[in-house]
């Protein structure tokens, strides 16, 4: 007689979990037939997968070979399997479906894509492995006992003097260890700093027209307003603060996501107006270290460090699972901001910290800088020469630095391109979901994907390329 079996039950030859009712209404045979057709609808067995022999499973499953091959029979009737001589029995393929299309906007779920190039990440799979872990071991092994307590909330002074030397060679940031405060990426950065201001009694800030959304919620959340300033060719029109906005928001070095480095008059306009007013200017220096066809533009943080507030990060040289970022403070703001940071978090990881200094001091961080900025360069090159082969009405800008260009697309096909992308599960972003609700109409209104080509690795991107390219006009 056969036994009844547990809720889940293992179908080892299977490889999945079956759940089955232990006293099945219907007698053993529905059980069966019920748990796997919700199998193949729930997904869990994907079409064309080959299901074990009737006499294998009915062994793993402790049931009768004529239960399950019974079970079989009913499901290949209804269509849910295909059974064939010499083929044994499998999965029916399905009629599909088209796939939703996803939303002109810059908040898309994680994964779910077949080519991700979303802007703004980098090639995970060139992560130094080998060259991190010997860092964390020299790092780990010279690391006193007290780094392991509670530690400062500025971070460990290690990595603040590896920051402070590093950023003021290779972006001209003049800071000192003091002045560096240490936090979980750029995110916890800007959260710290909304706090700090609105406590201030900043009530408007000023941002550029275009870009991230998330970025503007880390400002109105504390309770601030957001003012886009009217944007060109030469970046965001810094001449129009006024005394009414406490600080200004920028990506100056490489604007996101148009490209644009801001123009030295600006530069000089938003520090005078720091200066005559008393804002701060707060520096998204997001991808400084990728540029690629001259020398990389310099922090505007250099102009005044009292009045900037330069934000940096490892998620695009690096990658963003470290959630190492940091802050270059005006002396003024240093007690506010490490006050606030540790009424939260004391402290970021001090192992990843302390890694992260030695990788620095030792040279291995610069070396595989100039290894990513060959890489990505060689990526963007091929994207201009596929573009110029395969859609020559399509145009690349914003390609001198970073790790995405802007693709400008005949008037009025945004939409339908974003269209067509999501129905090929490649991740792009329409250049309408980074505009500023509030922000004035351009004088020359554009169409344009906003494409990254710094996430699929080595391997991915010729069909990535070959993907975007099928989809454009």
């Amino acid at each position: 007689m056969e036994e009844s079996w547990a809720n889940s039950a293992s179908g080892r030859a299977l490889g999945i979990d079956l759940h089955l009712d232990a006293n099945p209404s219907g007698g053993l045979r529905r059980g069966l037939t019920d748990a796997l057709r919700e199998a193949v609808r729930g997904g869990r067995l994907a079409p064309g997968t080959r299901l074990p022999a009737s006499r294998t499973l009915a062994a793993d499953l402790g049931l009768a070979r004529n239960t399950v091959a019974d079970a079989y029979a009913d499901l290949v009737a209804e269509g849910w399997l295909t059974a064939r001589q010499g083929s044994g029995t499998r999965v029916a393929e399905r009629p599909g479906r088209e796939p939703t299309p996803v939303p002109v906007t810059n908040r898309v779920p994680f994964g779910g894509y077949r080519y991700d190039l979303q802007p703004g990440r980098p090639d995970l799979a060139s992560f130094p492995r080998a060259e991190w872990l010997k860092a964390a071991r020299r790092a780990l092994t010279a690391a006193p006992n007290e780094a392991l307590g509670y530690g400062d909330p500025r971070g460990r002074p290690e990595l603040r003097r590896a920051l402070a030397d590093y950023l003021a060679r290779a972006r001209g940031v003049q800071a000192s260890p003091e002045r560096i405060v240490v936090c979980a990426g750029f995110v916890q950065g800007m959260l710290l700093l909304g706090e700090v201001l609105h406590g201030r009694g900043v009530r408007d800030v000023a941002v550029e027209s275009y870009g991230l959304d998330l970025h503007l919620d880390y400002l109105t959340r504390p309770g601030m307003r957001t003012r886009p300033l009217p944007y060109d060719e030469q970046g965001a029109a810094t001449g129009e603060l006024t005394e009414r906005e406490g600080a200004v928001l920028l990506t100056p070095a490489h604007q996101f996501p148009l490209g644009v480095a801001l123009h030295p008059s600006r530069r000089a306009a938003a520090v005078d107006w720091a200066r005559r007013t008393g804002g701060l200017i707060l520096e998204d220096d997001y991808d400084g270290e990728f540029r690629y066809d001259r020398q990389p533009v310099g922090a505007l943080q250099g102009l005044d460090p009292d009045r900037v507030v330069y934000l940096g990060t490892a998620s695009k040289s690096l990658a963003p699972g470290l959630r190492l970022g940091w802050m270059v403070l005006p002396a003024p703001l240093v007690d506010e901001v490490v006050a606030r940071k540790g009424y939260t978090d004391w402290s970021c990881g001090v192992l990843d910290q302390l890694t992260l200094a030695e990788f620095l001091e030792s040279g291995a961080y610069d070396r595989h800088v100039r290894a990513a900025r060959l890489r990505y360069r060689r990526r963007r090159d091929q994207l201009v020469a596929a573009l110029a082969e395969r859609a020559p009405a399509v145009r690349a800008t914003g390609i001198a630095a970073g790790l995405h260009a802007v693709l400008r697309l005949p008037p009025g096909t945004e939409r339908s391109v974003v269209q067509a992308a999501a129905w090929q599960r490649l991740g792009v972003h329409g250049l309408a979901g980074f505009r500023h609700a509030d922000a004035p109409e351009p004088s020359d209104p554009m169409d344009a994907l906003v494409v990254g080509y710094g996430t699929p690795p080595d391997h991915a991107w010729p069909g990535a390329l070959d993907t975007l390219c099928r989809v454009l006009p």
